[in-house]
């Protein structure tokens, strides 16, 4: 492969930060000249991202083929009847693109293929001996954000590599789920992305276990907890521990008090001279049903969203204050006890232990203390309610835990057979008896890996990229062009890494030094050969690791061979 010129090199960067771009990766990827939009979260991907999408996408295709998985090819357009035989046409709600063709039949955009890969499989593996199988695709997916934000962090249109596993038994979707881990965290290093592989909540896709791969980031979506002592990690989702909580004052002895103007948490725990974690706060609920139910937490910790809609069931919420007063509940005084009928109460797991509640006393400005569950009120459900936070005891270790953001940047799940049962793909089992398929899926996203890396690594002058996802990885700057001497040298040393299979960009263009400076480091490749007149006189070049800032003068006789290790040695 000839080197490329820059003046050739369509990579249209720009001075200034755009304004709508929050992130460092939606900034840097547009002033770049990698990405541009087409209408909010459409992308088009310009030749350097692209060349590192590619990068990206065959370094997964390693993975994945050492892994034993197959790859495939699924049509974009999917039978809307599929998605109705699996039963998420409605779940999945309105960020699922519907259309009808000319016949008037209707067709989804995938978002992700569990409903086609099943249906592909179903006639087709109907024996054990045919099993396992792992099937894999990278493919375009379609999903319409309510508010696509942060540029390729979250678009409506996006490229993922998604795989399904199919097996005969529990231990065999173990054996690819586990296989597929391991690759998922060689895909991370590979990428050059520090990330985590955290429990997580198996969110619309559903099934039984599932770990996410997490780019730690700023400016990462997502919440998570760790342990660095044992090296457990969880999204806020699914992360579940025993909250350290204290019993309230009252000694067990239910006594209504007078509470003036105490109406939040703060406010209590202040007012009884108790740490705030010595409360139980009370939220008032609507189920998905429509039903009233009574929420109690610990004060100091918050009703996590994700786990809620798995008890209150999907589209709860809180109660409006027009509700709270149709049912009789005083808003800042409520509780457990005295509640009026018809409300279901619901606990949170970690206050089973706690003997001596404060909570409202559902009259106006009083609050009761020495509430004991199970003398003075009979709950309905205990449940996981809470957002683990920071200092919250790690559930393997008891070490506190530590709190990051991260960038979702893969996810493996196990199904088990919520789709080959859904969808009738079964198999006979050795003694000839018909069982559904146990499956396992298996996501990477590509194009928010770009992101990811591109979040992780960037400095005040641009992007810095790692040798194994870099659209170039040496460009080469000759101060002046028109020297008779400086093009030359730096010609022969372009055409020589070239030949020794090194992706080369050669800036011949006709600007100021500054200028080239400037966009070789925005454009972030990794290592940076400057020929200027003085130095190409006395037989050198300045080599510059982006990454470091570190230069060191090399002869040029040297430089080619010099370089091609390093890149060889840094590449994945």
């Amino acid at each position: 492969m000839k080197p490329m010129k820059m003046s050739r090199l369509y990579a249209p960067t720009l001075k200034e930060d755009p304004t709508e771009a929050e992130l460092a990766s939606h900034r840097l990827l547009l002033r770049a000249g990698m990405i541009r939009k087409e209408a909010a979260g459409l992308y088009t991907y310009l030749p350097l991202a692209w060349r590192s999408i590619m990068k990206i996408e065959n370094i997964v295709r390693d993975e994945m083929d050492n892994a034993g998985a197959q790859e495939l090819m699924m049509p974009i357009m999917v039978d809307a009847d599929l998605w109705r035989q699996s039963g998420r046409i409605d779940a999945y709600g309105k960020e699922l693109i519907r259309f009808h063709d000319r016949h008037e039949r209707e067709f989804v955009l995938g978002p992700t293929h569990e409903e086609t890969v099943t249906a592909l499989v179903r006639n087709e593996l109907r024996s054990y001996k045919q099993l396992p199988v792992n099937l894999y695709h990278i493919q375009d997916k379609f999903r319409d954000e309510f508010r696509p934000r942060y540029g390729l962090m979250r678009g409506r249109e996006f490229i993922m590599k998604d795989g399904y596993s199919f097996s005969a038994t529990q231990e065999s979707l173990q054996e690819e789920y586990d296989k597929m881990k391991a690759a998922y965290a060689n895909i991370c290093v590979r990428c050059g992305l520090k990330a985590l592989p955290v429990v997580a909540d198996t969110g619309q896709i559903g099934g039984d276990t599932s770990v996410e791969f997490m780019a730690l980031a700023d400016a990462g979506e997502a919440s998570l907890v760790y342990c660095d002592c044992c090296g457990f990690a969880a999204d806020d989702e699914a992360a579940t521990t025993k909250v350290p909580v204290l019993d309230g004052p009252g000694n067990g002895v239910l006594t209504k008090i007078e509470t003036p103007g105490v109406h939040a948490i703060e406010d209590l725990a202040k007012f009884l001279d108790v740490p705030e974690n010595a409360t139980v706060k009370s939220l008032c609920i609507i189920d998905a049903e429509g039903n009233p139910v009574l929420a109690l937490v610990p004060g100091d910790h918050e009703l996590n969203d994700c786990k809620a809609e798995h008890v209150f069931g999907e589209g709860y919420r809180m109660m409006t204050d027009e509700e709270l007063e149709g049912f009789g509940l005083p808003k800042g005084s409520i509780g457990p006890v005295n509640l009026p009928e018809g409300i279901r109460i619901v606990c949170d797991v970690t206050l089973e232990d706690v003997h001596s509640w404060g909570c409202g006393a559902n009259v106006d400005g009083y609050h009761f203390i020495g509430i004991e569950p199970g003398r003075d009120f009979t709950a309905d459900e205990w449940a996981d309610l809470v957002t683990v936070v920071a200092g919250d005891p790690c559930p393997h270790c008891g070490k506190p835990l530590s709190a990051a953001r991260g960038i979702e940047v893969s996810q493996v799940f196990q199904l088990g057979t919520k789709y080959s049962e859904a969808m009738g793909a079964t198999f006979m089992d050795e003694d000839g008896k018909e069982k559904p398929l146990i499956m396992g899926c298996y996501g990477v996203g590509v194009s928010r890996t770009l992101a990811a890396v591109v979040e992780q690594h960037n400095d005040e002058n641009g992007i810095v990229w790692p040798v194994s996802v870099a659209p170039y990885e040496v460009s080469i700057v000759p101060l002046d062009v028109n020297d008779e001497l400086v093009w030359p040298a730096a010609q022969k040393v372009a055409d020589e890494l070239s030949q020794a299979g090194i992706e080369v960009v050669i800036d011949d263009r006709k600007e100021r030094p500054g200028v080239k400076f400037a966009d070789n480091d925005l454009m972030g490749f990794p290592y940076q050969l400057v020929f200027g007149k003085r130095a190409v006189k006395n037989g050198c070049c300045e080599l510059k690791d982006r990454a470091t800032g570190e230069r060191v003068e090399v002869a040029i006789d040297e430089v080619a061979e010099k370089v091609a290790g390093l890149v060889r040695a840094a590449r994945a």
